[in-house]
């Protein structure tokens, strides 16, 4: 269950990504104003880090960002921060590229191979539910079942061993693709599938 406050966020969300991905080399060429297209979110089992997935167009180019927030920073985690943010709920925010976060790269490991579902979405306003919220993008793996290769996952920081249109880290015996452009091809195996009004594509693959 993934909690979405009544809040007022400083800078916002597409505010703090902007200059971010103007930094990042697999971004090169794109331009023009950020427009948000739909989120989802995993959930951490631990109940202390927020997972938050999101499709962002810029121009013609559409990018998958996996985001994470903290209310502390990440241990050796200061080359993956996009930056911080002032919550009104929760206080200062600390806000990571997910793919250099542990918590979030085993979530979408295991949503990928069908062994997370996505967050069902509660509202709170003042700390208290008033009710649930409908994503406005679906994710759904596509893994025939539960005998999967189980997802291993070191506990030091991943590292892609290859970042670009598609990043690639090695679980060690696992290997997790993401598509940070969407679009770009996947290798083969159990399939993250994302679907929206009037569209579809594959977020991540695990093999």
């Amino acid at each position: 269950m993934a909690i979405i406050h009544r809040a007022t966020l400083v800078p916002s969300k597409l505010e703090l990504i902007d200059p971010w991905l103007d930094r990042q080399a697999w971004a090169a060429g794109s331009s023009g104003e950020l427009s948000r297209r739909g989120s989802y979110r995993l959930d951490d089992p631990d109940g202390e880090v927020g997972i938050e997935g999101f499709l962002i167009s810029r121009g013609e180019t559409t990018f998958h960002l996996l985001l994470t927030y903290r209310a502390a920073p990440l241990d050796g985690g200061d080359s993956w921060l996009i930056g911080t943010m002032q919550h009104s709920a929760l206080g200062e925010r600390w806000a990571y590229d997910g793919l250099g976060d542990p918590v979030a790269v085993a979530a979408l490991a295991r949503a990928a191979a069908g062994r997370q579902a996505q967050a069902e979405l509660e509202v709170h306003d003042g700390g208290a539910p008033v009710g649930r919220l409908e994503p406005d993008l679906r994710v759904h793996s596509t893994a025939a079942g539960p005998d999967f290769a189980p997802i291993a996952l070191s506990v030091a920081l991943p590292r892609p061993v290859r970042d670009g249109a598609v990043a690639e880290i090695d679980l060690g015996g696992t290997r997790l693709s993401v598509a940070r452009t969407l679009g770009a091809p996947l290798p083969e195996g159990a399939r993250l599938v994302a679907e929206w009004a009037g569209g579809q594509a594959t977020l991540a693959s695990v093999s």
